[in-house]
């Protein structure tokens, strides 16, 4: 495997990848089916974890193609790997009970090691409205509130004391969520997708994911100078609130290295198919297909082309230049196959040139 590129050779203001990571969505076809989506998901954590990738994160999709549980994955796939951290990117507050998300997120942590690194956001999807019933506030209002509760319950906050006794609760018991996972708190990150979003993060003290995905961005500013510009206002919002630095950012993309001309043609159709039908592009066969990609939102690059193509296009890239952490974006109609071969790709022919080393 290749050496990392030292720090002082990299351009500025380019900071160094401490970790390097993937977000996949563990899909399934109709032809193979979710149980074998499943045993594939928990496959490309093991072969990550050999190529020394610090974090693997998995995308949270309700009534389609893709995963919709994350913890019962992590907790599989955590008792096949031993050092990669295991992440939701993200899980949207809107459809959780904040408390029985907080038991389930302390079990499945004590389960792993510690390993858990859970993204959460405060958007919504109206049409899940239906199933998951109204709210007497908008979406966002409420997803606020459960993102609170959620943070009060996993710090082993007390939630409530017993006025009442009944059934075996004794008289003034305060009730905290147990198990409890001491650490879990500070391994929480706010899937943000805008700059009201990264701000909030900073100021409930909790860590930061940036996607593929971004929303409120100014007129003709390109995704990596508003990625750059939300990083930038998460630090200085954390330095002014908590007097300290802020947690090491992570930035998802799709970086796709082609090293054979073959793989160089797929990835360019794969890009292709990102700027022309945006969210709707590389789907598993019988995942729902959306009617129009939602107006104001904007869509990440896809890096793709030779290595060096592909290192020199990063350079550039003011949003990866400002991450601590990349985690290559999987495109969600790979097979296990093809997307070991990314991460073989990323990890041996271009991440040693952003300064990052693997896992030991």
């Amino acid at each position: 495997m290749s050496i990392a590129a030292p720090a002082s050779t990299l351009p500025a203001p380019f900071r160094p990848k401490l970790r390097l990571g993937f977000n996949t969505r563990v899909s399934f076809n109709d032809e193979a089916g979710p149980a074998q989506g499943l045993r594939d998901g928990i496959e490309l954590f093991k072969a990550a974890e050999r190529l020394g990738y610090q974090s693997g994160w998995a995308y949270q999709r309700h009534f389609d193609h893709y995963l919709s549980s994350p913890l019962p994955f992590f907790a599989a796939a955590g008792q096949h790997t031993r050092h990669i951290t295991l992440g939701s990117a993200v899980i949207p507050m809107r459809y959780q009970d904040p408390i029985l998300l907080a038991e389930a997120a302390g079990t499945t942590d004590l389960l792993i090691g510690g390993r858990l690194e859970l993204a959460i956001s405060t958007g919504a999807n109206a049409a899940f409205d239906a199933v998951f019933g109204a709210v007497d506030t908008d979406a966002r209002t409420e997803a606020k509130r459960r993102q609170a509760r959620f943070l009060s319950a996993i710090a082993g906050e007390v939630l409530h004391t017993v006025a009442s006794p009944d059934q075996g609760v004794p008289h003034g018991a305060n009730l905290r969520v147990t198990p409890h996972s001491p650490t879990l708190r500070s391994r929480i990150r706010q899937g943000s997708a805008s700059l009201s979003s990264a701000i909030q993060a900073a100021e409930l003290g909790i860590g930061l994911i940036s996607g593929t995905v971004l929303h409120d961005q100014a007129q003709d500013e390109t995704f990596g100078e508003y990625q750059a510009r939300i990083i930038d206002a998460y630090r200085k919002t954390w330095r002014t609130k908590w007097g300290t630095e802020a947690p090491k950012v992570a930035v998802a993309a799709s970086i796709l290295v082609g090293t054979t001309a073959e793989l160089r043609d797929k990835y360019a159709a794969y890009d292709l198919e990102r700027r022309t039908k945006g969210i709707g592009a590389s789907r598993p066969k019988g995942a729902l297909e959306p009617v129009s990609q939602p107006p104001g939102i904007q869509i990440s690059p896809v890096f793709q082309g030779t290595p060096d193509q592909v290192i020199e296009a990063a350079f550039k890239d003011p949003g990866l230049a400002a991450a601590d952490e990349v985690v290559l974006f999987l495109p969600p109609a790979f097979g296990l196959e093809e997307n070991i071969r990314l991460l073989s790709d990323l990890a041996e022919t271009v991440a040693p040139a952003f300064g990052w080393s693997p896992a030991q």
